[in-house]
């Protein structure tokens, strides 16, 4: 019998490396702080139908081996156990019927919701924590502090998109890759400017300005021709799915209805996202990119390719393996403290000291979502970033040679090409 009570760990949302360290460091640190851990299988899943057979009394020979591997031995899903009132009431009286008095959840900021109202609900009777997770860094921590997993997400994505930069080179093609990241393009940022793609183009950058994915395809044309001028037939795009969020939802239908099966299905999740997983963004562009360049009378070899799923079960690099015992220890920290009887958080690190979060600074009342943190395109890490892309600037538009040597390539007169492209810029 544990000396002091229950402690459950709960997993949901998508993978990301690091996963295993957390629920490995808040198990042994729980023990050895006098608790049982029980471990609840494949996120609130089981536990909105009342199902308490998925779970496991998780000692420390059986999480000590997993500290430093990727996926989570505890499952995960996107089930949303706030959506339906009944499910909420199930889920709080499979706790208290297996005794938990203390929860971990590991997630994103759909499960740091649904942590919240576990709290809310348990009216003090279950103590929560929670440990921010995703490889697309856009949760609200304090700056320059990343999710777990992020790290190992970008290490392996840049490597990835070297090997197919030099695949471009070898061949003399171009990628169309797709990074994952849905509401911030860190991950695609990360990815470009570490493995110097050609260009990389991240929903942030269009404030104030309607995405189309004609504006996509131009944007990518551009670098193209640029570096059709320099002689250079090859070169590695980079986008964030999350601009198919921008485009819209409407318009995404449209383009599907018009091609049916041809570039996947719309489809939501259970908390009301866009599966961007089940459309082929990336050859969607493609297609899109060489109706475009016929007209313009250019051809180039295109091949588009997915990053994320690749990315998603590695094993943490050693600065996730760190960070993520930090915060496991962190949150049963937490836990015990008195702080836990006033309220439940989010836990962060900040310059080495855990930094709790209580939930209702994290998260929007309205939105029920933690406020995504966005790439800071006025910063000199986005200005670097921009420095280093080969894509078409205004100052492209301003000197007649180069203007003149960039209309050339697709047989143009300037002024002809200003009208065409000009846009891009302004």
């Amino acid at each position: 019998m544990a000396e002091r009570g229950k402690l459950g760990i709960v997993v949901g949302g998508g993978p990301a490396p690091g996963i295993n360290g957390v629920i490995s460091s808040v198990t042994i640190e729980a023990i050895n702080q006098g608790l049982e851990v029980i471990g609840i299988r494949d996120g609130f899943k089981h536990l909105v139908n009342g199902d308490l057979t998925q779970v496991r009394t998780l000692t420390i020979p059986d999480v000590a081996p997993f500290y430093q591997k990727g996926g989570s031995l505890l499952g995960t899903s996107r089930t949303n156990p706030t959506k339906d009132p009944q499910h909420m009431a199930n889920v709080l009286e499979g706790l208290r019927r297996l005794g938990i008095q203390y929860l971990v959840t590991i997630g994103g900021d759909d499960t740091a919701f649904s942590g919240s109202q576990v709290y809310q609900h348990a009216r003090g009777e279950i103590r929560v924590a929670h440990v921010p997770k995703t490889i697309d860094n856009d949760l609200p921590l304090p700056p320059g502090i990343p999710t777990f997993g992020f790290e190992t997400a970008r290490h392996y994505g840049a490597q990835l998109a070297r090997n197919l930069h030099e695949d471009a080179k070898t061949t003399n093609r171009w990628y169309i890759v797709v990074s994952m990241g849905r509401a911030a393009g860190h991950l695609a940022l990360g990815i470009g400017k570490a493995s110097a793609a050609t260009v990389t183009i991240i929903a942030e950058e269009f404030q104030n300005r309607t995405v189309t994915l004609e504006l996509i395809c131009d944007i990518i044309i551009g670098s193209m021709i640029k570096r059709k001028a320099q002689g250079k037939g090859y070169g590695l795009a980079v986008l964030a799915e999350g601009l198919m969020e921008s485009i819209g939802e409407e318009r995404l239908k449209e383009i599907l209805s018009q091609n049916p099966g041809k570039f996947g299905n719309i489809e939501v999740d259970a908390f009301g996202h866009l599966r961007l997983g089940e459309i082929e963004f990336g050859r969607l562009v493609r297609t899109f990119l060489a109706d475009r360049l016929k007209a313009l009378g250019l051809k180039f070899d295109m091949i588009d390719k997915d990053l994320g799923y690749e990315l998603r079960c590695a094993d943490p690099i050693p600065f996730d393996a760190e960070y993520t015992r930090n915060l496991g220890y962190g949150a049963v920290k937490f836990l015990l403290s008195p702080q836990a009887e006033r309220h439940g958080v989010v836990i962060t690190f900040v310059g080495g000291s855990m930094v709790p979060r209580p939930f209702e600074e994290m998260i929007d009342p309205a939105t029920r979502k933690m406020r995504p943190r966005l790439v800071d395109i006025h910063s000199e890490t986005y200005e670097v970033a921009r420095r280093y892309m080969i894509r078409l600037e205004k100052s492209d538009f301003d000197d007649p040679a180069r203007l003149e040597k960039l209309a050339a390539v697709v047989k143009m007169t300037p002024s002809q090409f200003t009208e065409r492209f000009g846009y891009l810029v302004h």
